[in-house]
């Protein structure tokens, strides 16, 4: 690894720091960038997430993916802890806290407001970024890719009946825009795009030398968007600070045991470290695009829903990359 790679946590902290002054200091660039939306997608940080997710889909193997199939333990690991576990379980950590451990400090609407917040992030599994956990676990690229495939397709049919239940709501108004443009532009066209790049490079040490040169662009990317998302959200870090930590409780918590669940379950049923890692750290993480957008939708901008939502984006890069580096340095414990 080289040092920029090594040190990674260490850059994402000086990113969060560089987004959180960015946003106080330049409000009307970041305004810019978070009026560049389509369907509730940020065209800027899709771009971004587009750059990240690329490099990996070059290392997509067509070929490769009717094996697949003869490895189901991961992709049943994954779809039991996105779909039977995680929701249910976000939802029940969400009224333990803001229903009783934090009762005295939270008015009961405030409360009732982020629990909601909290389950629109529990019933929406990662897509997209997962390629990136994937790529710095040394995760395999085409079960990968299988894994989002099949939980995209789950949640165009679970998450609208499960957040419905949960919430007790039963006019739930799917952003299909959202859900389909953030598969188009985060699935489909970065492995069109890959798989053409595998085409004209031909040659297996051509695509793995090819992958080494981009992986810096990847890693960079993912820097910018740290920076763009904590300058998004930087006044609202620093002017409710002690809100934006209660939020974080259960989500750490919450992402810690999914990823602890997941991870062990691939242990116990013997599956290789290169589909393990990937299939705990899928359920760990959310479809932040999607769940901002329905608490948007349902409860409005400037609510607590669509606060708590956010606060799952800023908690989520620096814990996915500390669930990576202990993916890695478990990989030896792995058949």
């Amino acid at each position: 690894m080289s040092i920029f790679e090594r040190y990674l946590t260490l850059w994402v902290a000086l990113a969060m720091i560089a987004g959180i002054i960015l946003g106080n200091i330049a409000p009307g660039l970041v305004a810019l960038i978070a009026a560049a939306e389509i369907a509730s997608v940020n065209i800027v940080v899709a771009v971004l997430i587009w750059a990240m997710v690329y490099p990996m889909m070059v290392g997509v193997d067509p070929g490769s993916l009717k094996d697949v199939v003869r490895q189901p333990k991961g992709l049943g690991i994954t779809l039991a802890v996105n779909w039977l576990i995680k929701p249910f379980t976000m939802a029940g950590l969400a009224v333990l806290f803001f229903e009783v451990i934090f009762a005295d400090l939270i008015a009961p609407e405030d409360a009732a407001q982020y629990i909601a917040g909290l389950i629109l992030l529990g019933a929406a599994p990662c897509t997209a970024m997962v390629f990136v956990w994937s790529q710095l676990t040394r995760g395999d690229e085409s079960y990968t890719l299988l894994q989002v495939s099949v939980n995209d397709v789950v949640m165009v049919f679970a998450f609208a009946p499960i957040v419905a239940f949960l919430l007790g709501v039963t006019d739930i108004v799917v952003p299909w825009e959202t859900l389909v443009l953030s598969v188009v532009l985060f699935v489909a066209l970065p492995l069109a795009a890959g798989l053409l790049t595998r085409k004209r490079l031909g040659t297996p040490d051509r695509i793995t030398a090819f992958q080494a040169r981009i992986k810096p662009v990847s890693v960079m990317a993912l820097i910018a968007t740290v920076v763009i998302l904590f300058g998004l959200q930087g006044q609202v870090i620093l002017d409710r600070p002690l809100i934006i930590a209660l939020i974080a409780v259960p989500i750490l918590i919450q992402s810690y045991g999914i990823f602890a669940l997941a991870y062990a379950a691939a242990f116990v049923l013997r599956v290789p470290h290169r589909i393990a890692a990937p299939c705990a750290l899928i359920g760990t993480s959310n479809f932040f695009e999607l769940a901002v957008a329905v608490a948007i939708s349902l409860f409005g901008l400037n609510s607590g829903a669509a606060l708590a939502t956010v606060v799952g984006v800023l908690v989520e890069v620096p814990v996915m990359l500390s669930l990576v580096a202990f993916a890695n340095r478990t990989r030896a414990r792995f058949a």
